[in-house]
């Protein structure tokens, strides 16, 4: 078969944010697909916080890398 280039799928030349979380041991971490990993939670709920916190600050078009907002 064959298969049109024109029809092959676009690749975005920035990594999609989906994020999630990941349980290790009594540690929750929020990761995403584009590499980044949050700091390591004993709260879920923080972790999910990070998650999120990664994913809107990507979304508004902010400059800053894939590093964690100091505190």
């Amino acid at each position: 078969m064959y298969q049109d280039p024109s029809d092959s799928p676009v690749h975005s030349p920035t990594p999609t944010h989906t994020t999630t979380t990941v349980e290790r041991g009594s540690f929750c971490l929020a990761r995403c697909a584009c590499g980044w990993s949050g700091p390591a939670r004993r709260s879920r709920d923080r972790a999910r916080t990070d998650a999120e916190e990664h994913r809107s600050s990507h979304a508004s078009g902010s400059s800053r890398s894939h590093q964690e907002k100091p505190r």
